[in-house]
């Protein structure tokens, strides 16, 4: 009897009760305890990614969140309303908790300040009408980071919501202590600013513990807000699909959910109204708006035989559409799924970062209790010296650290995902910011990929007709790009195409087959030349160059019979309308240009000196495309690949960073590591441009948290740094770094529209 191993596949979690870094490592650490698995925990996407693990275990990865603390469910998408409805209660609960806590704050540290200053103001039992309005804020508003320290304690861990949590208790329960006790009511105190106080007026931090409250609140509830919005940045490509759609029947028209459409479907869209599928126009004509899914500000006319996609907006006519792609299987739902896990992954930097915040919150605690004894041993009161152990408890807390990077990732991703550029992950980004030369495709990326035959030279005695057919009959069985445009040219002249038998393709070179008995080649000179083919010089290029077109120099297509050549087809491909634009934005960002082509060198060089690249490698085969990436590698070049079909695949894979034109194959798009959606060559520089944007705010706001901590826990120790100050500071710091990072939502094209280039 045969048993069938459970396929492993990645599975993703909703985790629920995380409050920081320190808590995304510590789910982390329980899921990967479990035999085989590959955990990674975001903070910011409140997700985790796991790896290796078969459907009937996802039950034990639950268990092994909720054992550690966390709540934990199988991520569902059509849970993300609920997520968000959860999020909104989160953000309430923290807003009220805010404005109780705002709102007896600042009477009760008016009156512990002023009563504190000035004794004679001070009437019978002030101290515990102080402590009334101070027990709602320590207890009730403070209780989200009471109730995850007392988690992180049944578990035995600790996270940045205890050092909060020990600062306001600490503060408080001094305070009460002094009340009851009579602790620190000796000698006199000294406040910058003030001078020498009277005696008492150190003995109640009352105001302390209410104003850290208070600022912590505030910190968590702004940064809770900015998470969210990060979030919709990548939610407004959810956003964009249509909900119902007007599906036509015989001669109806019937409006039915948009989860009733099936591939093959008639629909109908009308002005103003969403394409809810991928499919093409086979009735009607409109001026289709993208600019949602691809940034392109231009409105496309676009008329039967039209592909249309989904998401987009038919602007002025009615369409009706056949559906070829519905559902998951959209170019949008695609989009959304890929900008999702790219968010949903952990760069290398953040893994560190989680390792270091993990033995830095259990570090503060006990640095914070050694500075405090330094003091007292040095001679200072018990008093002053709780306030400086308090001081580097609060100003340490880490929160900026675990932000820094999942919060600009999100906003970048999501904001690429907008402009038409999908980063399929982090190391894309990372990628980004050491590449030096940008390696470029010809056919189908710098040129439009549908190439005429311009010139036919037939040897003498061999008419135009006749080398044709000749060439029509074996191409018929490819479907490269050179094949199809002679077999056009052969069916606009009306020749009768004539079965081969043996056919085979030679990528990168060429086609054979056997023509009435007779062996056929159809291919480069190279290719002729193999099978001992004699054959003429290539032609000089300028004289197949036309400047007033801006056409490329011919690619010249040979055809041999029996042993004897019969002539050279020459064919032509237009350069894209922005490709000059593009390599000149590329060049502009300090990168080189290499243009690499299968093509012969005369058309590639054509195409290389039209648009100014630097460098070109022309008569490269498929299978050695890779192989030059890498010789470009070993001379010290950091490459990107851009490149749209599939004899690119192993290149794009073998570059430090593989961008594939959407048009291109889908084994293309998935060796890339950023897929690029827009139909703009402008959209090669804009995505070097946005990933090397988001990685220097990753290292801005891991420069401001890492020099922060490292500032500030100095000050604090030496005595300089008042406890309410610090509370102050860290929730700033927190706030400071998710605002930097939502400034990627600024991110514009680095070059001109077509609309304005007209």
């Amino acid at each position: 009897m045969t048993t069938t191993t459970p396929m492993l596949e990645a599975v993703q979690l909703d985790v629920s009760g995380m409050t920081c870094a320190a808590c995304a490592g510590r789910v982390e650490r329980a899921l990967n305890g479990l035999e085989g698995v590959s955990a990674s925990v975001n903070y910011a996407t409140e997700r985790a990614l796991v790896t290796g693990l078969s459907p009937d275990r996802v039950d034990e990865a639950v268990r092994r969140v909720e054992k550690a603390g966390y709540g934990a469910h199988p991520h569902d998408d059509a849970d993300d309303a609920w997520s968000r409805r959860a999020t909104e209660v989160r953000i309430s609960s923290l807003r009220r908790r805010l404005l109780v806590s705002a709102i007896l704050t600042v009477p009760l540290m008016d009156i512990t300040i002023v009563l504190a200053l000035v004794p004679g103001w001070r009437f019978p039992g002030w101290e515990w009408v102080c402590v009334l309005l101070a027990l709602p804020i320590v207890a009730w508003a403070a209780w989200p980071f009471h109730k995850a320290t007392l988690r992180n304690l049944r578990h035995g861990t600790v996270s940045m919501d205890t050092l909060v949590s020990l600062g306001i208790a600490a503060s408080f329960g001094w305070a009460v202590a002094t009340l009851l006790f009579g602790l620190g009511q000796e000698g006199t105190g000294y406040w910058l600013g003030f001078g020498v106080t009277p005696e008492g007026a150190n003995s109640v931090y009352l105001d302390v513990a209410a104003g850290m409250t208070t600022f912590q609140l505030a910190g968590r509830y702004f940064e809770t807000r900015s998470r969210r919005k990060a979030g919709d940045v990548l939610g407004a490509l959810n956003q964009l699909a249509a909900t119902h759609v007007r599906i036509r029947t015989d001669n109806t028209e019937e409006i039915q959910p948009a989860t009733a459409l099936r591939a093959g479907d008639v629909f109908v869209v009308l002005p103003g109204e969403t394409i809810p599928a991928d499919g093409v126009i086979i009735e009607g004509a409109a001026a289709v708006d993208a600019s949602m899914l691809t940034g392109e500000p231009v409105p496309a006319d676009l008329t039967p035989g039209d592909g249309v996609v989904g998401g987009t907006i038919s602007t002025d006519g009615r369409l009706e559409v056949r559906a070829t792609l519905v559902g998951a299987h959209t170019q949008l739902a695609q989009m959304a799924a890929l900008a999702e896990q790219a968010q949903a992954r952990k760069a290398r930097v953040q893994t560190l970062v989680d390792k270091v915040t993990s033995y830095f919150v259990p570090a503060v605690i006990v640095l914070a209790v050694l500075v405090a004894a330094g003091w007292m041993i040095a001679g200072t009161s018990f008093e002053q010296a709780f306030g400086i152990g308090i001081s580097v408890l609060i100003i340490a807390c880490p929160c900026a650290l675990g932000l820094a990077t999942p919060t600009a990732l999100m906003v970048g991703i999501g904001r690429g995902a907008t402009l038409g550029i999908l980063v399929k992950g982090q190391d894309a980004l990372e990628a980004s910011g050491t590449i030096t030369t940008v390696v470029l495709d010809k056919t189908g990326t710098l040129t439009t990929g549908s190439m005429t035959a311009h010139r036919l030279a037939p040897v003498d005695g061999v008419t135009e007709q006749e080398l044709l057919a000749v060439a029509a009959a074996v191409e018929r069985g490819s479907e490269h790009i050179i094949a199809r445009a002679i077999l056009t040219a052969a069916e606009n002249r009306g020749i009768e195409i004539a079965p081969v038998a043996g056919f085979t393709a030679h990528p990168g070179r060429g086609a054979s087959g056997q023509l009435h008995g007779e062996p056929v080649l159809v291919g480069s000179r190279a290719f002729l030349l193999d099978h001992a083919i004699d054959v003429p010089d290539e032609p000089d290029a300028a004289d197949n160059l036309d400047n007033s077109t801006g056409q490329a120099a011919e690619t010249s297509v040979l055809v041999a019979r029996g042993r004897l050549l019969l002539g050279r087809i020459g064919l032509r491909d237009t350069i894209k309308r922005d490709a000059r634009t593009a390599v000149a934005a590329l060049h502009a960002q300090g990168m080189k240009t290499v243009l690499l082509t299968g093509d012969t060198p005369a058309a590639a060089a054509s195409v290389a000196a039209r648009l100014g690249i630097d460098t070109v490698l022309a008569g490269v085969l498929p299978a050695q495309k890779a192989d030059a990436i890498r010789s470009l590698q070993d001379s010290g070049d950091r490459v990107a690949m851009v490149g749209d079909g599939i004899n690119d695949a192993v290149a794009l894979a073998a570059a430090d960073l593989g961008l594939a034109m959407v048009s291109g194959s889908d084994i293309a798009l998935k060796s890339a590591d950023i897929i690029l959606v827009r139909d703009d060559l402008a959209v090669i520089p804009d995505a070097i441009a946005l990933s090397r944007r988001t990685l220097r705010t990753i290292k801005t706001n891991l420069g401001w948290a890492f020099g922060y901590n490292i500032a500030a826990i100095p000050i604090a120790a030496a005595g300089l740094l008042n406890p309410l100050i610090a509370a102050g500071a860290m929730a700033l710091s927190s706030v400071l770094v998710v605002y930097n990072s939502l400034r990627l939502q600024n991110f514009r094209r680095t070059t001109t529209p077509r609309s304005d280039r007209r």
